[in-house]
């Protein structure tokens, strides 16, 4: 009895955890721009501290934020495509938010170089997605690495 196989290679689970934030990403970007979602959206801005839409009335977002989340989703949903990229995705990526959360802390939320813009809710939250995604790569890499390999 012969069983049917797949053409598609199984994704390694670096793969999948890549795949999976970029989803999340893509949805949170989504969600930035529905009204009711995002509270006070009728002060969205494009780029700057004074917009004062919330995420679920909790994360400050702006135009520029939801792009960045957008674009985020869509590196994770390419980079899924080899162990390498998505492993590439994940170290960077945290990296990148490791980043913004020390940029988060060290600028004034009411100062003109907080136009992403942020406030401490978004700090934290990039604190734990930018230890997260290192993580991830770092667990789930050497895996992902061995398969590429064969």
């Amino acid at each position: 009895m012969t069983t049917p196989t797949s053409h598609r290679a199984a994704r390694a689970p670096v793969q999948q955890a890549a795949l999976l934030l970029g989803l999340v990403f893509l949805v949170v970007g989504a969600l930035g721009f529905i009204p009711g979602i995002t509270t006070d959206y009728g002060s969205l801005e494009f780029a700057s501290h004074d917009s004062g839409a919330e995420l679920f009335g909790l994360f400050q977002v702006s135009i520029l934020h939801n792009l960045v989340h957008l674009a985020y989703g869509l590196a994770g949903l390419m980079l899924a495509g080899t162990a390498a990229g998505a492993y590439s995705y994940l170290l960077v990526g945290g990296a990148v938010y490791l980043v913004l959360w020390v940029y988060g802390l060290s600028v004034g939320h009411d100062s003109d170089a907080n136009f992403v813009p942020l406030n401490s809710a978004d700090d934290w939250l990039h604190f734990a997605l930018g230890i997260a995604m290192i993580g991830l790569a770092l667990a789930l890499g050497r895996r992902g690495r061995r398969t590429d390999a064969r």
